[in-house]
């Protein structure tokens, strides 16, 4: 219930999506007697769409999340295992196509084809089933390892998890596959703007993780700040921005996150 109510609720949090619902709506009124409110509704999003696509208020709420958690430190030593949320496979096209078809977040991956050479001891993990409202077809976790293998991983250290729809899934299934033992250290690759909210959920689900974010989205606040995006660059930003703060928010309400807006801990290993 809660990853359909999840699903058809983030459609319309995203900004380009409800924008254009009303401006759908706008344009309706606008042939009958309200024509007035109808038009006043679409200039208003035609308005939106430029300030949202034109100014960096995407990038910054992307930056403010990129920040939460610093590189991971290698000094601390090899960890135990590493495991790689889902997200940078788009199954459905490559079962279309025959071959593994990545997406902006395929640094995920590349990022753990470089970790598992740098530890070769490190048991790896991928997580990732189908975020499709209804169940069927395949899923990332079908492809992951194969992609792996070709960068060299073997396949006898690579697990995979296809069952989870959503991060707080990804933290539960992956808590019960690797059963982690008291003192193993579990490296968390995913997106830096993500990783606020999968570490709240892996927490909640009683799996301590470090984070190693990947896939950055903004530079330094002076290039965040000065950025000039096109229009649908800057939408997208926006859409993708708000989409993980308002994922932040409900997680954090249902009690699948530890906290609103988890950050680094001192007992954290």
């Amino acid at each position: 219930m809660f990853f359909l109510l999840s699903k058809t609720v983030g459609f319309f949090v995203v900004p380009s999506n409800f924008i254009f619902v009303v401006g759908f709506v706008g344009v309706v009124l606008s042939f009958t007697s309200y024509a007035r409110v109808g038009w006043r509704l679409l200039i208003g999003c035609m308005a939106a769409f430029l300030l949202l696509g034109c100014l960096p208020l995407g990038d910054v709420m992307l930056k403010v999340l990129e920040s939460r958690f610093p590189a991971w430190d290698a000094a601390r030593g090899a960890p135990d295992g590493i495991i790689v949320l889902g997200g940078a496979i788009d199954p459905d096209l490559s079962a279309a196509r025959g071959e593994i078809a990545l997406n902006d977040a395929a640094e995920r991956l590349t990022s753990v084809a470089a970790l598992a050479r740098q530890y070769p001891l490190a048991r790896i993990v991928y997580s990732g089933g189908s975020g499709r409202i209804f169940a069927g077809g395949v899923t990332e976790a079908e492809y992951a390892p194969r992609l792996l293998e070709s960068f060299g991983v073997a396949r006898d250290r690579i697990l995979t998890e296809g069952r989870s729809r959503n991060t707080a899934e990804n933290a539960t299934f992956s808590q019960r596959l690797v059963d982690p033992k008291p003192g193993e250290r579990w490296l968390l690759v995913t997106s830096g703007y993500h990783m606020p909210r999968a570490i709240g959920t892996f927490r909640t689900a009683g799996f301590s993780v470090e984070a190693y974010p990947v896939d950055w989205r903004t530079g330094d606040v002076g290039h965040t700040l000065l950025t000039i995006n096109t229009l649908v660059g800057g939408l997208a930003a926006t859409d993708l921005a708000v989409h993980e703060w308002a994922g932040l928010c409900a997680y954090w309400l249902t009690g699948r996150s530890s906290e609103l807006f988890p950050g680094p801990r001192q007992q954290d290993p």
